[in-house]
């Protein structure tokens, strides 16, 4: 599985010098654009080079080894192409274009003919129907698409820690625009289409076993064997968070005509997460915004939730949603209480705390001190508006309060959209948007922390 993240040649199937042609796309991204180092040959009719890649008009043409073929043509001739892909020793193929089990009787006709030869010589397919592999530690990408005012999107210079399954290339494109703004990256993303062969759950075992992956989020439009999806997903150690269509009878329809996949009973699915420790998210954004509470913080390991706030009316608020989410209000002993107390001038030393206008970064950090280290809370929800610089100073040693009591903060910053996106970039912070989504963290986190201790029998929290 390796081979299709980390590739020393491919051949690039459809790519030619004509107007608007997808393959050339990909063969300048590689070639241009991309830091990896790679070799690329462009298959096309006349044999032309395309973006100083050399051209060849039959796969079985190439000169030495390929480890990767990627085809974008008419789906009419596809089934020959991974015919001389099979004769020419290419077992690693990704089938971008459409038009197979998605478009009738004809295009699963096609389907059946990949898949023979797939059987026969022992090809590992990706797709068809998809948008491909992205690496962002070495670079590598055959994404189409790809242009020179938005290469710097897909192929940033940094990679991170949250890896993707995705059966949609526009989901990609939201996943990937996000994190410019964020303090997670992609490190891998794989758009698998209508998992002719390759499936969700051979990339979640795949991912399991990568280093660098840290979390694991999923687009999924059905899942094509539930059996070996969940016995996969219950070996998982890494979060694995999905957001699944079909929950409706209109969006079951409308996945069958994209991805050629038959929505599942959202009831079953839905049971199938819960018995496999896969957290199901609500909304796409969750995706992007989730996963920096597992990589920047530790587990919740309780329901007991501490606010902290600056501005009151966010004590009301945020104590709402904990209870709403599933979680509690922590409830201080007179020792934390006193604590507080002698920090500064609270406005209430009771959950939620509420510290008003009083400035001074000792101040925050001598609060967050006193209620993480408090045996009656397992986590903190910081609510802090950043009206003076020395709040976002102080907000910047949150973390190794959490990590010195081993509990995690979700913060949310009650200021403007545009304020919280600039001082998440600028400090590097992992800042939520919005109270909801900060509470939903916490839940997320302590979910996972549950599941974990359910796969190793241990005794869940109470």
């Amino acid at each position: 599985m390796d081979t299709f993240f980390n590739p020393r040649s491919v051949a690039v199937i459809g790519a030619s010098n004509s107007p608007f042609n997808l393959g050339a796309t990909i063969c300048r991204c590689m070639n241009e654009y991309s830091k990896w180092d790679g070799t690329v040959y462009a298959v096309n009719r006349k044999g032309e080079d395309v973006f100083g890649c050399k051209g060849c008009r039959a796969v079985t043409d190439i000169e030495g080894d390929v480890d990767l073929a990627v085809i974008i043509t008419p789906a009419g001739v596809v089934p020959d192409f991974v015919e001389q892909c099979a004769a020419k020793g290419i077992r690693r193929i990704i089938i971008e274009s459409s038009g197979f089990s998605e478009g009738g009787e004809e295009g699963r006709a096609l389907q059946r003919r990949i898949d023979e030869t797939a059987r026969e010589h022992g090809l590992r397919i990706m797709g068809p129907n998809c948008l491909g592999v992205l690496n962002a530690a070495n670079g590598f990408s055959c994404f189409y698409g790809v242009q020179p005012d938005n290469h710097h999107e897909f192929l940033g210079s940094e990679s991170g820690s949250v890896s993707f399954i995705i059966q949609s290339g526009g989901i990609v494109v939201i996943v990937l625009e996000s994190f410019l703004m964020d303090v997670v990256k992609a490190n891998k993303i794989v758009s698998i289409g209508n998992k002719s062969d390759i499936d969700e759950a051979d990339m979640l075992k795949y991912f399991e076993q990568d280093d660098s992956t840290q979390v694991v989020a999923m687009y999924l439009e059905n899942i094509k064997q539930g059996r070996k999806f969940i016995e996969t997903a219950r070996k998982m150690k890494k979060p694995v968070l999905v957001f699944k269509v079909g929950r409706t009878s209109e969006g079951a329809r409308a996945a069958m005509s994209h991805t050629a996949g038959m929505a599942n009973n959202d009831a079953v699915f839905d049971m199938a997460c819960r018995q496999a420790g896969v957290i199901r998210v609500n909304a796409i954004s969750e995706l992007h915004s989730l996963p920096k509470m597992f990589t920047h913080m530790p587990p919740l390991k309780g329901r007991r939730i501490a606010v902290f706030t600056n501005s009151g009316a966010f004590g009301g608020i945020t104590a709402d949603l904990i209870v709403e989410s599933g979680l509690e209000m922590a409830v201080f002993p007179e020792e934390t209480k006193e604590r507080l107390r002698s920090t500064a001038k609270l406005f209430n030393v009771s959950n939620p705390v509420d510290l008003g206008p009083t400035l001074g970064k000792q101040t925050f950090i001598d609060i967050w001190d006193a209620i993480l280290s408090s045996d009656t809370v397992d986590g903190l929800l910081a609510v802090p508006n950043v009206w003076m610089k020395v709040v976002v100073e102080a907000i910047c040693e949150l973390g190794e309060i959490c990590k010195k009591y081993d509990k995690p903060a979700a913060i949310y910053i009650p200021n403007a959209i545009e304020r919280i996106l600039a001082i998440r970039t600028e400090f590097n912070l992992p800042v939520f948007e919005s109270p909801e989504e900060a509470t939903r963290a916490l839940t997320v986190s302590y979910e996972h922390y549950r599941a974990l201790g359910k796969k190793a029998g241990e005794p869940l929290p109470v």
